[in-house]
């Protein structure tokens, strides 16, 4: 079955009881049990619900995966995996990561002993030096956020299985239109499924998809057990969302190419971080494990001036300045104040994040309205 059709039909059969095409919004909080422990595969809401039920089945065939788990958001889902280690264990994660991610490694686990250690991870030998006897756990974002820098998957999943570690892909900025990570050698691949999956900005939703019988058994205990589960209507409109996700995100990847290549004819705009370019470093990479180059592209100014940045970001008509990305509409955002201010500044520089890099998240608008905007807010500042 083709993706086109996977987003459609996979895991989707019309309901039993009434032949509705639509899977219904089961809104229950528990299920009337024959005989104490006699049920029809349903106990509490917590648990298990059938439309979540239908929603992770599905989600793990769009990922070319056996086992699919629904969380309450993004980082609930990062939250579970991390639940998986112990005091004294060591995650590596990419250097250049959204902030939401390095915030709950640094402040939330690491005062249970669990350590993050941040990698430049665009060439995959240089992974080896920074792997201990405690590292159990590599995370990886591809193109990261918010530089779009690319990671080589298949060889940092060559380098993990050799030391018997796990290997987990945050695959939000691509969807699995664009990239398909357990394909490659991940175990495990996490979604902030608020974002392109469900693509309408009205959900706040995640999940995690795994081949590992033994990964999938334990995350769904602590699924049960902590419960930060999305409830049955969230989990509606992520499958409503999910029907439309190759044809929204195409339109999107072919949106940002032309956005990027006006941007970096651009006088007022020194750099464009965007994977899409044949000089884009690990282009080759990017090229070979993703299907198009995305729709998100980040920009520094010639100026390297907040305010000038400010006028920009203030600027826009068509691109609304809001956090978040992946929706059907164009998004202009500053992460330096916005999605990664939980950061350090140092930190965020060592990786590029300077005071006036500018991130858009490219929506499925006509690409001369958006041009146009974009060229009317760059005025302000040229």
């Amino acid at each position: 079955m083709k993706f086109g059709t996977k987003v459609i039909h996979a895991g989707i059969k019309p309901d039993p009881s009434t032949g509705a095409i639509m899977t219904p919004i089961y809104q229950t909080s528990t299920y009337v049990q024959e005989a104490p422990g006699k049920h029809k595969g349903y106990e509490y809401a917590r648990t298990q619900n059938p439309t979540r039920s239908v929603l992770e089945e599905n989600l793990a065939a769009l990922e070319n995966g056996k086992y699919g788990l629904c969380y309450a958001s993004g980082l609930a889902a990062m939250d579970a995996i991390l639940k998986l280690f112990a005091p004294g264990d060591e995650i590596i994660c990419t250097n250049d990561i959204y902030g939401g991610s390095y915030r709950l490694l640094t402040k939330i686990f690491s005062v249970f002993g669990l350590k993050g250690v941040f990698v430049d991870m665009t060439n995959a030998s240089d992974l080896s030096e920074a792997i201990t006897s405690h590292t159990k756990m590599i995370w990886i974002e591809t193109p990261t956020n918010p530089m779009l820098s690319i990671v080589d998957i298949e060889s940092v999943c060559e380098i993990a299985s050799k030391q018997d570690i796990l290997v987990c892909v945050d695959n939000t900025f691509c969807s699995p239109f664009l990239q398909n990570p357990l394909d490659l050698g991940a175990d495990l691949v996490t979604h902030s499924a608020t974002k392109y999956i469900n693509g309408h900005s009205d959900v706040i939703h995640g999940c995690i998809i795994t081949n590992n019988e033994v990964l999938d058994e334990k995350l769904r205990f602590l699924q049960n057990a902590a419960g930060a589960v999305p409830g049955p209507m969230d989990c509606f409109l992520v499958l409503r969302g999910i029907k439309t996700l190759h044809l929204r995100v195409e339109r999107s990847c072919q949106n940002a190419q032309k956005i990027a290549e006006f941007l970096r004819d651009h006088p007022a705009v020194s750099k464009v971080y965007y994977p899409g370019f044949e000089d884009h470093p690990n282009h080759s990479i990017a090229k070979k494990q993703m299907s198009m180059f995305g729709g998100m592209v980040s920009f520094d100014l010639v100026s390297n001036s907040y305010e000038m940045a400010e006028k920009i970001l203030s600027g826009t008509k068509l691109f609304s300045l809001a956090e978040s990305l992946g929706g059907v509409e164009s998004l202009i955002g500053h992460p330096a104040s916005m999605t990664h201010a939980s950061i350090p500044k140092e930190e965020r520089e060592k990786v590029g994040l300077t005071d006036s890099l500018i991130r858009l998240s490219v929506g499925v608008e006509d690409v001369d309205d958006l041009l146009q905007d974009l060229d009317k807010a760059l005025k302000l500042v040229s």
